[in-house]
């Protein structure tokens, strides 16, 4: 049994078979691996054949990298996939011809990390985040996971014609009051398997309605490999480099809480050894993923908020995700079973999740020093990074990667300001004890 009271299957603990592949199986749902490589490709306006590739490319590379991760490297239960931070870059690269000029950024972007990562660079990060900044970052992931979520739940923007239509909401709210009832009063099974069972009344729901497309499945074929170097040759550019490189910080920071806070729930030490394997994990699967067509992966943090609402925290469910991703990546037509899911269904289950990641970060930060410096480190960190976004959204380039995303100006600031008001006052404060305690010495 884990000291965690949320936390009741504990991180080393063997399940049956029956139960690890049905908790793999809600992994695999609540982790966006399958929204987000539809959602760039859609958005390019791809053609068929490399929407079918990228989707492979990001299944088999996020389902060895959950692999290695889980077994070998980091050993939490923590999914792994495309990360969110390179959406909208990679939208931009498609619409601009320059996808090969993408791969070769996220290429050299993880080759950088890979050699952080050996050295044991990455790994003294780990002094950075404190609770103060590690509560932070978990807090503004689970608020940034909201827009995607509500989008989802609600049925896209006013304007848009499903947009908090009747229809939209049966299927959103029953499936979030199915994980939250089941979550919060829900025991053994119903407790453990709640997102699956939600998954399950909306998507009945869903055929009940009409909104459920099988024709999609029947589109797919049974086998499926991605193709290497789909958008030729490797190109460089400095714009690109720079704009891929800051968002793969932005995917190293997220996933340093993540990491943080799975540790802290499962009473886990998370020292520099497991941080120097995972990041070189998630850095050899982005290079893989870069050369078959996908883009980075890191660590889901929705997943994280899983493992508090079921209280499962089994390393081999995630063994199991990543073994279903990796078939997923192979059969194509094993694939679009997901996308029958209606985006009303998966909006009803990313709600608590995020919700909890939410209250993760919350727990956190009520672990730290009850003083008005570290109030103003919280305060004008979460604030600058809920605000500022909204004002640099439409800036282009680096700067408007950097601006326009919250977790990254979220973790700037609050590393920024605790170095500012703690390590530096700190330091000089040792300073001067030396200084005075020479002084002394000298005179004595």
């Amino acid at each position: 049994m884990n000291k965690n009271e949320s936390i009741v299957i504990g991180v080393e603990e063997k399940l049956p078979p029956v139960k690890s592949f049905l908790y793999g199986l809600q992994h695999v749902f609540v982790s966006n691996v399958w929204l987000d490589p539809i959602f760039v490709a859609a958005m390019i306006g791809l053609p068929l054949s490399l929407s079918a590739n990228i989707v492979n490319a990001i299944f088999i590379s996020a389902g060895l990298v959950t692999l290695i991760q889980a077994t070998k490297l980091v050993r939490l239960p923590i999914v792994q996939g495309p990360s969110a931070a390179f959406d909208s870059i990679m939208i931009s690269a498609g619409k601009a011809n320059a996808l090969a000029a993408a791969s070769g950024s996220i290429f050299l972007s993880a080759i950088i990390v890979l050699l952080l990562s050996i050295t044991g660079v990455i790994g003294k990060l780990k002094a950075l985040f404190t609770p103060v900044i590690s509560g932070t970052v978990i807090f503004i992931v689970g608020i940034s996971l909201s827009s995607f979520t509500l989008y989802e739940f609600l049925g896209g923007t006013p304007g848009m014609d499903s947009f908090a239509s009747s229809s939209t909401l049966v299927m959103s709210i029953p499936t979030a009051l199915v994980v939250i009832v089941l979550s919060l009063f829900g025991r053994g099974i119903w407790k453990s398997f709640s997102f699956l069972i939600a998954l399950i009344v909306g998507d009945l729901i869903a055929i009940c309605i009409g909104k459920t497309n099988f024709s999609i499945i029947s589109e797919k074929g049974w086998f499926g490999m991605p193709h290497f170097l789909p958008y030729g040759e490797f190109t460089f550019h400095w714009s690109w480099f720079l704009t891929f490189f800051v968002a793969y910080i932005v995917a190293i920071i997220e996933a340093m809480g993540v990491y943080q806070a799975s540790a802290e729930m499962l009473d886990i030490d998370l020292d520099r050894k497991r941080i120097r394997n995972g990041f070189a994990g998630e850095s050899a699967g982005s290079l893989i993923s870069s050369l078959i067509g996908g883009f980075p992966t890191t660590a889901y943090a929705q997943n994280v908020g899983l493992l508090r609402l079921t209280g499962v925290g089994s390393r081999k469910p995630v063994i199991v995700a990543g073994v279903i991703f990796l078939v997923l990546g192979f059969v194509p037509k094993a694939g679009a079973i997901l996308a029958l899911t209606p985006d009303a269904v998966v909006g009803g289950i990313f709600l608590p999740a995020a919700a909890s990641l939410v209250f993760t970060g919350i727990s956190i930060l009520a672990k730290v020093d009850k003083n008005e410096t570290n109030y103003m480190i919280i305060g004008l960190s979460i604030l600058l990074a809920i605000s500022l976004p909204t004002y640099f959204k439409d800036v282009k380039g680096t700067v408007g990667t950097f601006l326009s995303n919250s977790i990254f100006i979220g973790a700037f600031f609050s590393i920024i300001l605790q170095v500012l008001f703690v390590n530096l006052p700190k330091l000089f404060r040792k300073e001067a004890v030396k200084n005075e305690s020479g002084v002394t010495t000298d005179h004595l």
